[in-house]
């Protein structure tokens, strides 16, 4: 039977009214089942499980305040929702989980914090290789903060009219000081690189330097993240403007197995290993690993099998790996 904590976990998930937290503790139970050779109850929860996902699911989530979207010219320049992923649900290093957790905790007790002249971290840059989980972890701390998530849209942030990309990204820093919320800056120091003009570049720097002011002046209290695939590369002033700078890199082997099987434990037939498929997975993204994984339930889905098969998931893995070798 499952474990007194996981039983602890879901009637919390369920009190807190956290629907992606009791799926994803309630696939841990399936999973485990399945492992001490409870096929028939495994297959039971997994039933239940895939009910509960479908949109015709009588209990929904309630929103205790509306999505507040931007109108006006800010409507260009930033996206709004509300996110609905957790911590437990992305598989960090205990260094990156440390982190997160650390900003939680302080961004949950900020009032307290401020009470006593401190400052809860809130100015965060996340460094690392594409698919590692940074915009993954903007949308866990909105989810996690109760809070919605705006994401910076630099096509339309970034222009190539000297000035008026530092006005446009003065309005964003406005909108940080009327609503509260998550912003996230992604891959903000490099899309400047892909224009073509000297003209171009020149007005690139002047928004990251305006970018630079902005962000060491800010009081509010809005958590700020930025993201950069590209962290050899910034200027050393760059990291001084930030509470905190967060590295991520590609899974170890203790991270693929359980990306592995978190994301196939509903799919998986009783007793499969999911230790065999690691070795194939090594050098991938997280992002990489789940995509194989999704395609392999695909090939099970439409060629009407109940389980997944190590094969599929070993040959999705191999696509996914010649592929990197060939970019």
């Amino acid at each position: 039977m499952a474990r007194a904590e996981q039983i602890k976990a879901l009637f919390r998930a369920y009190a807190g009214n956290e629907d992606a937290q009791f799926i994803a503790v309630a696939l841990q139970v399936a999973a485990e089942e399945a492992r001490r050779g409870h096929g028939k109850l495994a297959t039971e929860l997994r039933e239940l499980i895939e009910a509960a996902r479908t949109p015709s699911a009588p209990r929904a989530r309630a929103r205790t305040m509306p999505l507040v979207q931007p109108r006006g010219e800010l409507a260009e320049l930033l996206t709004a929702r509300y996110p609905e992923h957790h911590l437990k649900q992305m598989v960090l290093s205990a260094e990156v989980e440390q982190k997160l957790l650390r900003v939680l905790r302080e961004q949950r007790q900020h009032e307290r914090l401020n009470g006593h002249g401190l400052s809860a971290r809130r100015k965060l840059l996340l460094v690392g290789p594409p698919g590692t989980g940074k915009t993954l972890t903007a949308a866990v701390l909105a989810t996690e903060l109760k809070l919605p998530l705006f994401t910076a849209r630099f096509d339309s942030l970034i222009t190539k009219f000297m000035g008026e990309s530092a006005s446009k990204l003065r309005l964003v820093f406005e909108a940080l000081k009327s609503t509260r919320g998550v912003y996230l800056f992604d891959e903000f120091d490099s899309l400047g690189l892909q224009r073509g003009s000297q003209h171009d570049v020149a007005e690139m720097r002047r928004t990251l330097n305006m970018f630079l002011q902005l962000i060491e002046q800010d009081t509010s209290n809005s958590v700020i993240i930025a993201a950069t695939n590209h962290g050899a590369s910034l200027d050393s002033a760059l990291f001084r403007r930030f509470d905190d700078v967060i590295r991520y890199t590609s899974p170890d082997d203790a991270q693929i197995e359980a990306l592995l099987s978190n994301r196939l434990a509903l799919h998986a037939p009783a007793g499969m290993s999911f230790f065999g498929l690691v070795s194939q997975a090594r050098g991938l993204s997280h992002s990489e690993i789940v995509r194989a994984c999704e395609d392999a339930i695909k090939d099970a889905v439409l060629e009407e099998q109940e389980h997944i098969s190590e094969s599929s998931v070993l040959l999705h893995l191999k696509e996914r790996a010649a592929s990197q070798l060939n970019m």
